[in-house]
């Protein structure tokens, strides 16, 4: 795994991340397009392609992999940093 310091600007990672966002029945975020209930706040872990890195403040943002949502975290709530290899599906 890689440092968060230690990435190259220009070149595409991902990671495991943690955030407090609100929550559906099925732990998702929400809001999402279907009409699952809330169930409310709570913890969400996810793998996010990173998009941006302010290293002053020590946040990223990223996409959430599994819902396409943005999150901005803070990096002691990133981990498992790596490169992406991405393949065009035929």
């Amino acid at each position: 795994m890689i440092d968060i310091e230690d990435i190259t600007v220009g070149e595409s990672y991902a990671c495991k991340f943690r955030v407090k966002t609100m929550l559906d029945e099925h732990d998702c975020p929400a809001p999402n397009l279907t009409d699952t209930p809330l169930k409310g706040v709570g913890d969400y872990e996810g793998i996010g392609v990173l998009m941006q890195r302010d290293p002053e403040q020590r946040i990223v943002k990223l996409r959430d992999e599994k819902s396409s949502k943005e999150f901005v975290v803070a990096y002691e709530d990133i981990w498992d940093v790596d490169v992406v290899e991405w393949t065009n599906p035929l």
